[in-house]
């Protein structure tokens, strides 16, 4: 079992989590994510890796209370044992000096930038990162993205909060005023696809973390399928990170939805029953 030893709330539907597992925390690396599940009856799914300690052998974890499973994810306590936690999986982040990288996390993609952002930043690059969300009440982490950055830029859609508009409206000031010689977006699809749009335009690479559709998280399922520069590629095993260029974000966005039905159909069955007695603490069953 693995042991939830930190839980912290950040924003309005925004979690923390800090899970006990030395084996992952041992080989984990920025960019890479695992995939938990959380009791007996509980679907997999795939997180991404905010944040490691290989001493204390802990993995950090940020997600949003959306479908089913996040939502009774967010009701688990310290203490309490999630029943798998497989990883590191998925290839980590290319790091290298680049030069002057713009590091752009939109919502909950925030966590899985932050450590990418601090690896660039130890080996010598210029991090100039930007962070944004709909509201102020789903802001987070900027201390965290201030400490790992050379510059900090702020955004909210609604002007709640630092500067009103979108992370494109930041980053086109900054390709402008400074020039970049990377980018890396990580955040819903509409959010990175806009981003892949404006810098393709200045010809500056973008790599993106595509989260699609996962369930074993090993190539066998095939569910991960994206199409990138027009062949087929599977997230888990060749990604998570792709040229944003060369992504088909259309067929992503469309596969995104296949199974909106059903998690609805899900969640209400959830609201109206509650959590199930299937978790259970280190030593054993509650």
């Amino acid at each position: 079992m693995y042991e939830i030893i930190e839980k912290e709330e950040l924003g309005a539907t925004i979690k923390l989590i800090k899970i006990h597992a030395p084996l992952v925390a041992g080989k984990a690396l920025a960019g890479q994510f695992v995939i938990l599940r959380i009791h007996d009856e509980g679907e997999r799914v795939p997180v991404t890796i905010a944040d490691f300690d290989r001493e204390k052998g802990t993995i950090t974890c940020v997600f949003q209370e959306v479908g089913r499973t996040t939502r009774e994810l967010g009701t688990f306590k310290e203490g309490e044992c999630l029943r798998d936690f497989v990883g590191p999986l998925g290839m980590p982040s290319h790091i290298e000096n680049y030069g002057r990288v713009a590091c752009v996390g939109g919502g909950v993609g925030v966590a899985p930038v932050y450590p990418i952002a601090r690896a660039l930043k130890e080996a010598g690059n210029e991090v100039i990162s930007i962070i944004g969300a709909r509201t102020k009440d789903l802001i987070f982490w900027e201390d965290r993205m201030g400490a790992a950055s050379s510059e900090l830029l702020v955004a909210t859609d609604d002007g709640s909060y630092a500067r009103k508009g979108f992370v494109t409206d930041l980053l086109k000031e900054v390709i402008e005023d400074k020039g970049i010689d990377l980018c890396l977006a990580i955040g819903p699809l509409p959010m990175m696809r806009a981003v892949c749009g404006l810098t393709k335009n200045y010809g500056i690479k973008t790599v993106v973390s595509l989260n699609s559709l996962m369930v074993d998280g090993t190539g066998m399922c095939g569910c991960c399928r994206v199409t990138v520069g027009g062949e087929t590629r599977f997230s888990c095993v060749d990604g998570p990170e792709f040229d944003g260029h060369q992504v088909d974000f259309a067929e992503l966005a469309r596969r995104s939805t296949i199974y909106k039905d059903q998690e609805k159909i899900s969640l209400e069955r959830y609201e109206e029953k509650g959590p199930q007695p299937h978790r259970c603490r280190c030593g054993g069953e509650e």
